[in-house]
């Protein structure tokens, strides 16, 4: 591992612990030229699947993706952060625990619509208004009447 100040590839590690977490290991480092300290992380390397896209197209999975679109849904919503967080953390262990190749983004749309129902439903209904490309006002209706359903029971 290069210095970060002047980019020496000799460190040594002065001491080693596991994250909160527990999947990362933090090493406190200090290099043999400059003497200045630093610290690095050490996380298993996650094999992600492929996407399959809606028209046809595969691209790498991104969580980043999953992230953007609760935070446009959660805008203005008293939602904290760390909630969205988690969301995005639950979805991406729950699709590495399924161990496949390739994963349908409708898969991902479900989960993420269940989280958000969970969660707060203006936030619910703006995702599912792009989600299923509501055409109308018709189509929001049923949604929000399907909600309000729910809510009775």
């Amino acid at each position: 591992m290069k210095c970060p100040f002047c980019e020496n590839p000799q460190d040594k590690v002065i001491d080693s612990r596991t994250t909160k977490e527990g999947n990362a290991i933090r090493r406190r480092r200090e290099c043999l030229k400059c003497g200045e300290r630093f610290t690095s992380y050490e996380r298993v390397e996650d094999v992600a699947p492929m996407v399959a896209k809606k028209d046809g197209r595969r691209e790498p999975f991104n969580a980043s993706k999953i992230k953007s679109g609760l935070l446009i849904a959660c805008k203005k919503r008293p939602i904290e952060m760390d909630r969205i967080d988690e969301i995005v953390d639950n979805i991406e262990k729950k699709l590495i625990g399924l161990s496949v190749k390739e994963i349908q983004s409708s898969w991902i749309g479900e989960e993420i619509m269940s989280a958000l129902k969970d969660l707060d439903q203006v936030a619910y209904v703006r995702f599912a208004s792009v989600y299923h490309q509501f055409k109308d006002i018709n189509d929001l209706m049923d949604e929000v009447k399907m909600l309000f359903d729910q809510k009775k029971r």
